[in-house]
């Protein structure tokens, strides 16, 4: 069994900024298949371009452009590729660093995908400091990491005794973008009654159901925007908004900054 040492991944390292406690990287992945592996410290992984599998021992899970996922220091896996190219950010956490700013060590536990669009939308601020890289930037990605991780142990944490059994699906059929995200029709999938659904769905997430599917479609159209191929227009209709004018404006509220702006730092 092969473990990866910090810092090291299987493709080609674009480029790494490592901090006290964390780095992180960019990498093409060029290998058709690694060995199965694990790696020296817990680390997140979001895919910025093509497709690629993730098999451990409890399954195999596809993970698109888009893909968000946490993965702990212990997680035997392998990797296949299943697009002719494929690249991603790596996040990795040192267990030092832990201790150190009082982290709850059962982050550590398991490998999690990530559809809380909060949590893409803290990750999408991350990679912007990555990519800019000035004065700014280091103490800006420390205070983003640690949100990342509060935020994770939070939601994977909470309480689910008192949550009624359709909360789960309900976040499935959002995240994995089905039909369309109206109440009308969430609420005849579920088969609640939509006052209901729009009443009871606060007292889980804090905010209205309107305002999470909102945070989707901006978190929809992150990978998009790291895309010069794909013009604002073509990244608004694709994540559900109904012109660009209205995505420009929900994309100003979450990141202080307009999608033209955003992506000139992808450059």
């Amino acid at each position: 069994m092969k473990i990866r040492k910090s810092g090291v991944y299987y493709g080609i390292k674009k480029t790494e900024l490592k901090n006290f406690g964390f780095s992180i990287s960019e990498y093409d992945y060029h290998l058709p298949e690694t060995d199965w592996h694990y790696h020296e410290n817990p680390y997140f992984m979001f895919v910025l371009g093509g497709n690629l599998k993730d098999l451990n021992k409890k399954g195999t899970r596809l993970c698109p452009q888009g893909s968000f996922l946490f993965l702990n220091w212990q997680e035997i896996h392998k990797n296949t590729k299943e697009s002719s190219h494929a690249k991603g950010f790596h996040i990795e956490l040192d267990k030092r660093w832990f201790k150190e700013k009082q982290l709850e060590r059962g982050l550590w536990e398991g490998s999690k995908l990530i559809t809380n669009p909060n949590l893409h939308h803290t990750l999408a601020k991350i990679y912007y400091e990555f990519m800019i890289d000035d004065v700014f930037s280091s103490v800006s990605m420390e205070t983003l990491v640690l949100q990342l991780c509060d935020g994770l142990w939070k939601d994977y944490h909470r309480s689910h005794k008192m949550e009624p059994a359709w909360l789960n699906t309900l976040e499935d059929l959002i995240y994995n973008d089905e039909d369309i995200l109206s109440l009308e029709n969430l609420s005849a999938k579920l088969g609640i009654h939509p006052v209901h659904l729009s009443r009871s769905f606060p007292k889980y997430h804090d905010i209205t159901l309107g305002e999470y599917i909102r945070r989707h479609k901006v978190k929809k159209s992150i990978p998009l925007l790291m895309n010069s191929k794909f013009s604002l227009t073509q990244i608004a209709y694709s994540s559900g908004f109904s012109d660009q004018s209205h995505y420009t404006r929900t994309f100003k509220k979450y990141f202080n900054a307009t999608p033209i702006a955003f992506r000139q730092a992808f450059k």
